[in-house]
């Protein structure tokens, strides 16, 4: 019988690269992110970024 020598096997690292966001940037596997109903994903810290630029949206201090 042939044991395999644990020490042989190649390592498999789990890359933490889940995709990119409409703004581009890296989303990692844990990060929160908001999807829209087109299908548009967006990190959590880019979020003001995207309804401004994409969407239109004006950020205001109501008075």
């Amino acid at each position: 019988m042939q044991v395999e020598n644990p020490m042989t096997r190649p390592i498999v690292e789990k890359s933490s690269h889940w995709g990119i966001d409409a703004c581009g940037d890296e989303i990692l596997y844990g990060d929160v992110i908001y999807e829209f109903p087109d299908g548009e994903i967006v990190l959590e810290e880019n979020i003001r970024q995207y309804l401004t630029e994409n969407l239109g949206a004006t950020r205001k201090i109501a008075e």
